[in-house]
């Protein structure tokens, strides 16, 4: 991928078929989509790809365990077959993983043994492996640092696992070798109107404060969180429908907490379900499903998200975790879609996706998860079709391979906390579009959620290969290290505080 170039293309281009606004998952899903089917698509997005919801995930391809007691069996089957076909078409970056919920007396044990039998059920011939009931001793074989009080045993089952940001730069290195574009740091300013129709946008690139209009048949606001803003572009009267969740995570080393399996807790104090999980040498512990009434393009965790995770954590582990094992810490946002103007708690909300096609023909698409982008890829790009006249054309995603370009670690790391090499940034630059130090540390190699400190030492070294790459220039270095420090340094002292309700 060549940003100079594909802004090149962006403008000879008099018509696209399919102009998407939104580089995270649902964005990116459906440009790989329409790419692969042969329309011309072009996707763009305001920041880097993946720099919001879709990069600040659970690291999980699931069909959604908690959803069965919901009752939400589409919602369910749906997911698990997209999790198998995710572990066929991208192997490199999707795993298969252990899970152990344990249990403090037989009933219990045999209950959820029961639930997720059949949850093994609904993903058929795509299901990865059987569930088992564990004893005691083979619960801890799998968790040692789980508490032994009240534990009877434990039920394993399997999910998948996976690297969210990693997967969205795979997804526009594919999306680019099925001939589509998706550009980074091009934002849509406005929409065209042509007849009391949506004919394009007009767009500005922020790297290079030009504008310019695209013009395009169709085109698609799937902007996460950010969906409203663009809905209120074609109308100023739309009624938002997004609803906001905040799910914060913390990250400690695995070596304080060695588990070859994933914990999960089915039913927290609030509720939800909390993940222990295994992932890069660390373990990601969450998460929180917090109302939120203002959409921060950059969410921290509340102290109280953090406090909240650390004192249900301790329920269940022998080792006692505090703030000082933290290597680091974050949020990201749901972008839940709300239609129930009553309102309700964020857990209860569907996380199923829904597309709307306004009177000018602008086709926004959100809620949804990251499991399920692939589906809501195909679901509106034939909406597109249908709405915009274009030709209909088959899906060709189900069984289309995810490419990369990332290499293997075979060199000696960057750094010893860190798992990735000098030849792997040097690619992020090179063939992945990373525009920033930002870009590189927190997306294209995962080290501000690995090791927060580390990537921060490591901020001058990708301004040195940026400024190398005539990315940045060096009179400009001082002030971009900073502004990456200031940005991603996790202190927990200075993590805002959920607001308390007014008493009247």
């Amino acid at each position: 991928m060549d940003r100079s170039k594909g802004l090149d293309r962006l403008l000879s281009e008099s018509l696209w078929d399919i102009l998407i606004i939104g580089g995270g998952a649902t964005g990116l899903g459906a440009a790989l989509d329409a790419a692969s089917r042969g329309h011309s698509v072009a996707l763009i997005e305001s920041q880097d790809f993946a720099s919001g919801t879709s990069s600040r995930s659970t690291k999980l391809v699931h069909g959604g365990v908690r959803y069965l007691k919901q009752g939400n069996l589409s919602l369910v089957r749906g997911a698990l077959r997209e999790r198998g076909l995710l572990l066929q078409n991208a192997p490199h970056l999707v795993k298969p993983l252990p899970f152990v919920i344990p249990s403090r007396h037989w009933p219990e044990r045999t209950y959820f043994a029961t639930g997720l039998r059949f949850y093994d059920w609904l993903a058929g011939g795509l299901g990865i492996k059987k569930t088992q009931a564990l004893s005691q001793a083979e619960t801890l074989k799998a968790i040692p640092c789980l508490a032994t009080e009240n534990l009877y045993g434990g039920v394993q089952y399997w999910d998948g696992q996976f690297d969210d940001a990693r997967l969205a730069i795979d997804l526009a290195t594919t999306t680019w070798e099925y001939g589509g574009l998706a550009l980074n740091y091009v934002k849509a300013d406005e929409l065209i109107m042509e007849n009391g129709r949506i004919a394009g946008a007009v767009c500005s690139d922020q790297l290079g404060n030009r504008s310019f209009d695209i013009r395009a048949r169709c085109v698609i606001n799937a902007t996460g969180v950010f969906s409203d803003e663009i809905r209120r572009m074609d109308n100023p009267q739309a009624i938002g429908f997004i609803t906001a969740s905040q799910g914060a995570h913390i990250v400690v080393d695995q070596e304080r907490l060695p588990m070859k399996s994933a914990l999960i807790v089915p039913k927290t104090s609030d509720g939800r379900v909390l993940f222990a999980i295994p992932w890069y040498n660390r373990v990601i512990i969450g998460t929180t499903d917090t109302p939120v009434d203002s959409i921060e393009k950059r969410p921290k965790p509340f102290t109280d998200e953090i406090g909240f995770i650390l004192d249900n954590a301790r329920h269940y582990l022998s080792v006692e975790i505090d703030s000082s094992d933290i290597k680091s810490a974050y949020a990201g946002l749901r972008p839940l879609v709300n239609l129930n103007s009553k309102g309700g708690a964020t857990s209860r909300i569907s996380r199923d996706h829904h597309i709307e096609i306004s009177d000018t023909g602008l086709i926004s698409i959100a809620g949804g998860k990251w499991t399920t982008y692939r589906k809501m890829g195909e679901d509106v790009i034939d909406k597109a079709e249908e709405s915009s006249e274009l030709e209909a054309r088959s899906c060709q995603t189900e069984n289309l391979k995810i490419q990369s370009h990332f290499p293997k670690a075979e060199s000696p790391p960057l750094h010893a906390n860190l798992p990735y090499t000098s030849d792997q940034l040097q690619t992020s630059i090179d063939l992945e579009m990373a525009m920033t130090i930002e870009d590189i540390l927190a997306r294209r190699l995962r080290a501000t959620v690995l090791d927060n400190k580390t990537s921060l030492e490591l901020a001058n070294y990708a301004a040195d290969r940026l400024i190398a790459a005539d990315r940045l220039r060096e009179v400009d270095k001082a002030r971009a290290v900073e502004e990456f420090q200031a940005a991603n340094r996790v202190d927990l002292n200075s993590l805002p505080c959920l607001a308390k309700p007014h008493r009247h």
